[in-house]
């Protein structure tokens, strides 16, 4: 009963010996041992949750910048969506979608530890497929922006991961709100014009885990636990299925992706803390003013992206020609003052927060790179906040 959420033992007496009665009853009708589902993911957003966590980290809502969009070639996400402001609205597109049940094209690809799908369609054909596919999971979308080419789901509770012997069959039935896992999980997908054409898809997991706060076990909070590849490979391959990719590719991916953690990331709004290890104990004074990466533009590219994405960041948009990540990031240390626990907030409503605009810049030199922290002007930022960009994204890009 590891699984039984912790409020439970603060019911009364009497409902919990009656629970226990019941429990222990139906333990004795049982001589075997309960099967873990088939199944590695069940999100039912519909269900009872023990506690709200819709609310994504970022809870600034700022207007976009007013910068000039590039022309030509450039694959910046906001190609997929003109702005509101500033001439008229790009007319929809006039050719037949193509068919998800002939997309056949779509492939897993992979560059060292990061995996996306490619596929020939534009974002504006995959976009309606990935809200239905995140729907069909059963989670919800609280972030859903074609012009930056970013979907969000909600935190929910994967109940795939409750134990399924004889009494949680029972009595989950009639109790279902007493069983919790005690994490959490939500998901980012990222669309990219691919510079060969088509589109390249990046899905991303983070995850929260319910802790104990005190020694007597009376309260609890929620921290960041590490993104799973498991669950980010079996997200990738039911999306392949999705868009009409072969079943043995998609078990490949999961294959691929079983006993394998992805690097721990850390919300970008919860540094700096000092009470664990990696880049919260790093002390600013030891983070460079820019990093280099023993890697190409293409490679580096991806790594800067998806560390971006681990952590929580909000990326108003991005530039692949120039090499630019749009960012927008509080200061932790404001955020601090307000609140000195930052996932409190999702259970106190959203806060006002200050938010400065940056620019994580990637430049290739051959076949290394370097990554800086720029500000809306272009010009290399070495402050606080741009170490603290940096200290996050150094560990990932090692």
């Amino acid at each position: 009963m590891s699984s039984v959420i912790r409020s439970f033992s603060f019911a009364p007496t009497a409902q919990r010996l009656a629970c226990a009665a019941l429990i222990a009853s139906l333990a004795a009708c049982s001589s075997f041992d309960g099967t873990l589902s088939s199944d590695k993911v069940d999100y039912r957003t519909q269900a009872r949750q023990t506690t709200g966590l819709d609310v994504p980290p970022d809870l600034t809502q700022l207007a976009r910048d007013s910068r000039s969009q590039v022309q030509g070639g450039s694959i910046s996400a906001s190609a997929l969506q003109q702005t509101q402001t500033g001439g008229a609205q790009r007319p929809a597109a006039t050719g037949t979608p193509v068919a998800v049940a002939n997309a056949g094209d779509v492939s897993l690809q992979r560059s060292g530890d990061t995996r996306w799908l490619h596929t020939s369609q534009t974002p504006e054909q995959l976009w309606p497929t990935l809200r239905t596919f995140w729907q069909e999971r059963g989670l919800e979308l609280v972030k859903d922006d074609p012009t930056v080419g970013v979907m969000e789901t909600n935190w929910a509770e994967n109940r795939a991961r409750l134990p399924q012997d004889i009494i949680r069959q029972t009595i989950g039935k009639v109790f279902d709100s007493v069983y919790s896992t005690g994490e959490r999980d939500m998901y980012r997908t990222r669309l990219e014009r691919s510079p060969s054409g088509g589109t390249d898809i990046y899905i991303v997991h983070r995850g929260m885990i319910e802790v104990y706060t005190t020694s007597q076990r009376e309260q609890t909070a929620w921290q960041p636990r590490p993104s799973e590849a498991t669950l980010e490979g079996e997200m990738l391959s039911r999306l392949l299925l999705k868009l009409g990719g072969k079943e043995d590719a998609a078990k490949a991916i999961v294959a691929s992706s079983d006993g394998k953690a992805a690097p721990v990331a850390v919300p970008s709004s919860e540094l700096p803390a000092s009470s664990r290890g990696g880049a919260r104990n790093r002390p600013l004074s030891e983070v460079p003013d820019s990093l280099q990466v023993n890697e190409g533009f293409e490679r580096a590219w991806r790594r800067v992206g998806q560390s971006l994405d681990r952590h929580g960041f909000t990326i108003e948009d991005r530039d692949r020609n120039q090499g630019l990540f749009y960012l927008r990031y509080a200061d932790p240390t404001q955020v601090g003052k307000e609140e000195p626990n930052f996932f409190q907030r999702l259970f106190k409503g959203e806060q006002a927060i200050t938010a400065n605009r940056y620019r994580v810049s990637v430049k290739a030199e051959g076949e290394r790179s370097t990554v800086k922290v720029l500000d809306t002007k272009g010009q290399q930022q070495t402050d606080e906040n741009a170490k603290r960009i940096l200290n996050l994204l150094m560990d990932d890009l090692r």
